[in-house]
């Protein structure tokens, strides 16, 4: 993408949902979109990281933001619809979503992993975007939001030992040219974004011995995240996006 400057009042009056947001990437998001004036909804497995960057953006000035506690690997279509309720009770609406949740555990040869981690991958990286976006439609619709899948480089071009996860990155793919697809005229809109190398705790699990000074940050990628999530992008629908 091109270079972006965004206005620090980018987000503002905008409520958006960030998946993952207790740390890595979603974390460093959800604090960037809160200091552009967005009121955050961060989910996560975690409480208490989640209360921990919850005083972080108070403590900044920005927005209150809410929490909502969510295992997205036992997550059912109830807890979805619950999650959809609650946004519409208790804040009136929805402008975006970053999926940023993810589960990964390590690199291994597809004959060690069993299919009740391949089933536990799939549903974290492929079933609850899916579920989340169908159950949160009405909200998105009336918004004309912005949806952010964030995908993986192994979901695009899988690898040897790279297993389950690169399997469920790659249905996260399929999936979201179907929406793409399906929402081609519908008010919201859905993009993915694949950071590509990025200095992340998933990296330090794949590359533990790296010298990762070279990398971007989480914290770097927040600009073509912001980009996706404003309005500077509402012509920008069903693309892959890298940094």
């Amino acid at each position: 993408m091109p270079p972006y400057s965004p206005a620090p009042d980018l987000l503002k009056n905008r409520v958006i949902l960030v998946t993952g947001a207790g740390g890595g990437l979603g974390r460093a998001a959800a604090l960037t979109f809160a200091r552009h004036g967005a009121t955050v909804i961060l989910l996560g497995r975690t409480v208490a990281k989640l209360e921990k960057l919850y005083d972080e953006i108070m403590q900044t000035g920005g927005p209150r933001p809410a929490i909502f506690p969510m295992d997205l690997s036992a997550a059912t279509d109830a807890n979805f619809e619950a999650l959809a309720q609650a946004i519409s009770y208790q804040l009136g609406r929805l402008d975006g979503v970053l999926h940023c949740a993810t589960e990964f555990e390590n690199l291994a040869p597809l004959e060690q992993e069993g299919l009740a981690e391949w089933l536990h991958l799939f549903r974290v990286n492929a079933a609850a975007p899916a579920a989340i976006n169908r159950s949160c439609a009405s909200l998105l619709a009336a918004s004309a939001a912005s949806v952010i899948l964030v995908g993986e480089t192994h979901g695009h071009a899988p690898a040897a030992y790279w297993g389950g996860f690169a399997v469920s990155k790659a249905a996260l793919e399929a999936y979201f040219k179907v929406q793409a697809d399906e929402w081609s005229d519908a008010p919201m809109r859905v993009n993915l974004f694949t950071p590509g190398p990025v200095h992340s705790p998933q990296r330090m699990k794949t590359h533990p011995g790296e010298d990762k000074s070279h990398l971007p940050t989480c914290e770097d990628l927040t600009i073509p995240l912001l980009w996706l999530m404003g309005p500077d992008s509402q012509e920008t629908r069903g693309r892959f996006v890298s940094p």
